[in-house]
């Protein structure tokens, strides 16, 4: 099972992320939308959307340093283990907060605001959801969890991604991972696998054409 989930599964997701998010763009880029519910249901989103985005925006960028940059470069440039992790807390802990927080707000304007909202939730939607649900809690658990610093990650996940994407997995360095944190890998391989097939592909999406389009001029009625 280890080998499958950590040697084999990680292949099978980032095929399709890429394949998948391809494929959509090349013969369905007309479906290619963050499916915007703004028309159905304005106000309640003020909240909840800069906060999920803020959050993730905070929680992408202490995932890259922590997974993608080695323990050695960080040791070397003067940032010990504990400093590290006191770093990592006092980053990770307030964007867990801001993402998981922002998006239970958006779930509750989904499910439990406007009916019209319900009615065009699709259940791919509904699964992506649950999928972001698990991903966000079991990450903030893992984070709380792991106060004492009793786990280092940059010592078995980080290493054993990087393996990942060299195409040699080592499997074994994932036998030594806590539970919440074996729960939080599996999570986002099935998130990369939903990827190309829901709303969140509009994230790849940037209007570069907005910096060299001719001015608009508006008048007044």
């Amino acid at each position: 099972m280890m080998a499958f989930l950590y040697g084999v599964l990680p292949y099978i997701a980032l095929t399709i992320l890429v394949g998948g998010t391809i494929i959509r763009y090349t013969y369905f880029e007309r479906n290619w939308t963050t499916k915007s519910s703004e028309f159905l249901s304005k106000g309640d989103s003020k909240w909840g959307n800069p906060l999920f985005h803020l959050g993730l925006v905070m929680t992408f960028g202490g995932h890259f340093v922590g997974v993608l940059v080695p323990k050695f470069v960080t040791e070397m440039g003067g940032t010990d283990e504990h400093t590290y992790h006191l770093m990592s807390l006092a980053g990770g802990i307030p964007a867990g907060i801001l993402f998981l927080g922002g998006f239970l707000l958006l779930l509750k304007r989904r499910f439990a605001g406007s009916a019209r909202l319900k009615v065009n939730t699709s259940r791919l939607d509904c699964w992506l959801y649950l999928v972001l649900l698990v991903t966000l809690v079991s990450g903030m658990l893992a984070t709380l969890s792991n106060i004492p610093g009793t786990f280092d990650y940059r010592e078995t996940i980080s290493p054993w991604f990087r393996s990942v994407l060299l195409l040699q997995p080592e499997v074994s360095l994932m036998a030594r991972v806590p539970v919440l944190f074996q729960l939080h890998m599996i999570c986002w391989m099935l998130l990369a696998i939903l990827f190309p097939f829901t709303r969140l592909v509009h994230c790849l999406s940037f209007p570069l054409e907005y910096f060299f389009r001719r001015d608009i001029i508006y008048r007044r009625k």
